[in-house]
């Protein structure tokens, strides 16, 4: 039994010594790799969109108008909060009113993101309503706006949020256009958006 245990431990001891063996000898290759120059990816048109919409990271602040709701346009300004995570890869939206503390018991407080999946650019709208509806946007002729479609949804869809359009006018202004499904009945929401920093 004494023998079998030395030479399991000779054993493990040889396989960690090739491993770090192996190890030593590849990481020349690594840097050597590391210094040629990249090929530039493939850019699609959800990468060129993502890439544009990322621009928007940052903090916003301005009014909503609900046609159909007037008695909720003019209100507080809503703040909206842009910002780029996941190494690049994710926009998280959240957006809330003007001045009103993260506190999700008391407020409204969604949150969406926006990320490339394969070929489309997609939406993912964490909703107050308790769903998640997912969306697939396509960016202008002139790549000033980015429209997304309604693609499918997790979660009930009797109140939903069904469409959305973000516009960019410059580096510190964009409108959003939200739609919203009650039941059959789209409410339309225009949030006109100033950057704040």
């Amino acid at each position: 039994m004494k023998h079998l245990r030395f030479v399991l431990t000779v054993v493990l001891l040889s396989l960690t010594t090739m491993a770090f063996a192996q190890h030593d000898t590849q990481a020349p290759v690594a840097q050597a790799d590391a210094q040629k120059p990249s090929v530039a990816p493939v850019t699609s048109a959800a990468q060129k969109s993502f890439t544009t919409i990322k621009t928007l990271a940052g903090e916003w602040e301005g009014p909503v108008t609900v046609p159909e709701m007037p008695e909720m346009s003019g209100g507080k300004p809503m703040h909206a909060s842009l910002r780029v995570t996941s190494r690049g890869n994710v926009l998280v939206h959240e957006l809330q009113e003007a001045g009103t503390p993260l506190d999700a018991t008391k407020y409204d407080h969604p949150v969406t993101m926006l990320y490339v999946d394969g070929d489309q650019l997609t939406l993912v709208h964490y909703c107050d309503a308790g769903n998640r509806p997912r969306m697939v946007g396509k960016m202008s002729p002139d790549g000033k706006t980015v429209e997304f479609e309604f693609k499918d949804i997790s979660g009930s869809p009797e109140y939903h949020m069904h469409h959305s359009v973000f516009t960019i006018i410059d580096a510190n202004h964009h409108t959003e256009d939200w739609t919203f499904m009650m039941k059959d009945k789209p409410i339309h929401a225009h949030f006109d958006f100033h950057r704040t920093n």
